[in-house]
């Protein structure tokens, strides 16, 4: 999507332009935070920022003067004086953030920006990335972290093997499944789940009181009320199942059953 590799087949275009054809020009607008760290030795990190952002065409006193700007905007205060090589793994990741927004770019790829961070890296980390998008910088995050991306991400795309699976808003992709129902009831649990059972019903999952029921075939929730009625338990909770983007993920690459 940088337009640094010839496609074998299949098309794409970035901001409206056609990556083959017109990979300068996307670079000219696109920046991309890579996975792998990609900081020059014997720098500091201001010295670094400041050197990405003269690559991207800015006057050197100008690219400091960014350089300046968004080291702030990433938390590093007078770390980025130092060696950038004596940096721990998680303020490397800031200063490939940084690196990547030096030059006011209007689209940012971010590969893995979490990965090895501790929680409070991962955590900084992470509001950074929704603040961008908040700012209007448009962002897309490429990980395999789903509970990071369930918290930044607005819009969703799964891959396999070269090809897209699913896309979609998020919340759409997450909304509860019609056919399994969160049910949360007080009272005799083995009988509510044997009147369950007897309905044709199926109990997908059960934690405690909280069980995840799919009607059988032919069934409606209906069923599942009547169940309760019958083992004279107590219905303390009934709705759609909310899945998770994991959930989701599988879903979407699953060739066949047990086999992602």
């Amino acid at each position: 999507l940088m337009g640094l590799v010839r496609p074998d087949s299949g098309t794409a275009s970035v901001l409206g332009l056609d990556v083959t054809r017109c990979g300068r020009h996307v670079r000219r607008r696109v920046t991309y935070m890579p996975e792998d760290d990609c900081y020059i030795p014997q720098l500091s990190a201001v010295e670094y920022v400041t050197f990405c952002g003269q690559l991207e065409g800015l006057p050197r006193t100008v690219a400091r003067q960014r350089a300046h700007r968004v080291l702030d905007y990433v938390g590093m205060d007078e770390e980025r004086y130092r060696l950038v090589e004596t940096y721990s793994l998680g303020m490397r990741q800031r200063i490939k953030l940084a690196q990547a927004l030096v030059g006011g770019p209007e689209l940012v790829f971010l590969d893995e920006p979490t990965t090895g961070m501790d929680p409070p890296g991962r955590r900084k980390m992470l509001e950074l990335i929704h603040d961008l998008g908040a700012s209007g910088v448009n962002v897309v995050f490429s990980s395999h972290l789903l509970q990071d991306v369930e918290q930044v991400c607005g819009h969703v795309v799964v891959l396999c093997e070269g090809r897209v699976k699913l896309s979609g808003p998020l919340e759409e992709l997450r909304q509860g499944n019609q056919s399994l129902f969160a049910v949360r009831v007080r009272g005799d649990l083995t009988r509510f789940e044997a009147e369950v059972l007897s309905r044709g019903c199926e109990v997908v999952t059960r934690e405690g009181e909280l069980f995840h029921v799919r009607p059988g075939l032919g069934n409606s929730s209906q069923a599942i009320v009547a169940a309760a009625a019958a083992a004279g338990v107590q219905l303390r909770g009934f709705r759609p199942a909310r899945r998770t983007l994991q959930d989701v993920f599988l879903e979407a690459v699953q060739v066949e059953k047990g086999r992602p």
